[in-house]
């Protein structure tokens, strides 16, 4: 195992333990709806976000202790869209990190609580824990997520995907949709971990610039694996977008030029990192690890 992967296996493992310390026990009323939240987080997923959060805090120089917390928060909040993603009032899907979505494994309703309840206990965890230098830039976070999870980030990107099945859009539509849908919360994760200690403005600025970088590489490597990967890979269903007729930058650019857009995008990454020092190294490391995913 690589020095990289032992690092990334390490934060996987301490975010699965904090995740399962802050879901609420599934013996606990109402069970139903604890178990299903369980189930929606626990054991799957790469924790991409919480990896990239704990990579800018070791930037910033911050306590891991801190950042684990606010990572979590962020997990969840990508744990409760997936859950309401694959509902079938949005991409109706059966199949979730090579388990059944929670609406089919429970129900509708379980379903849609199940994401209200994480967004939630999200909010919980980063206004209840110590995570910041001060309350001012605590409270800063707090409203950072929000902005990311809402209408001007996550949400509103997921409305835009929704208004434009069957509509060809161009390159320029097709990037402010994911800076949305994807980039925002990916930004998010990046900026919670350097805030979880001082940091200064020039640093914030090149690991925002890294961050809106890898936030689209992060969705053109998905769209070419929706593309070109199986099901069995993918743990989802595989080529739901063409099947949806959902504009993607492999419908929009052709699988070839979407692989050298990805490259681009970490090349635009690495650079945005270029005058940080050596302890970036870890998302010098997640970026190659993001886009290297389809190659």
């Amino acid at each position: 195992m690589s020095e990289f992967a032992a690092w990334m296996q390490d934060c996987q493992s301490r975010m699965e333990d904090v995740l399962a310390h802050w879901l609420p026990p599934a013996h606990i009323a109402p069970q139903h709806l604890h178990e299903a939240m369980r189930y929606a987080v626990l054991d799957g997923g790469k924790r991409v976000r919480p990896l990239l959060a704990f990579a800018a805090g070791e930037v910033a120089g911050a306590d891991p202790a801190r950042v684990r917390h606010a990572a979590a928060a962020v997990e969840l909040i990508h744990a409760y869209s997936l859950v309401h993603d694959d509902m079938p009032a949005m991409d109706d899907d059966a199949l979730r990190r090579g388990k059944p979505t929670v609406h089919v494994e429970f129900d509708e309703a379980t379903a849609l609580l199940v994401g209200d309840a994480l967004q939630s206990l999200a909010f919980d965890i980063l206004a209840g824990e110590p995570l910041a230098p001060d309350a001012g830039i605590q409270l800063d976070m707090v409203r950072l997520l929000a902005q990311a999870a809402g209408s001007r980030g996550m949400a509103g990107g997921q409305a835009i995907d929704l208004a434009s099945v069957g509509r060809p859009l161009d390159l320029a539509e097709l990037e402010f949709m994911h800076i949305h849908k994807t980039g925002a919360l990916i930004r998010a994760s990046v900026l919670l971990g350097a805030h979880c200690a001082p940091v200064d403005d020039a640093t914030l600025g090149a690991l925002d610039h890294y961050a809106k970088c890898i936030g689209l590489a992060f969705q053109v490597v998905d769209d070419v694996l929706d593309a070109e990967a199986s099901t069995a890979t993918l743990g989802k269903t595989a080529g739901k977008d063409a099947a949806n007729n959902k504009p993607t930058y492999v419908s929009l650019l052709g699988v070839p030029r979407a692989r050298e857009l990805a490259q681009e995008l970490r090349a635009d990454a690495h650079a945005a990192l270029a005058a940080l020092p050596a302890c970036a190294r870890r998302l010098r490391q997640l970026a190659d690890f993001v886009v290297e995913r389809a190659f």
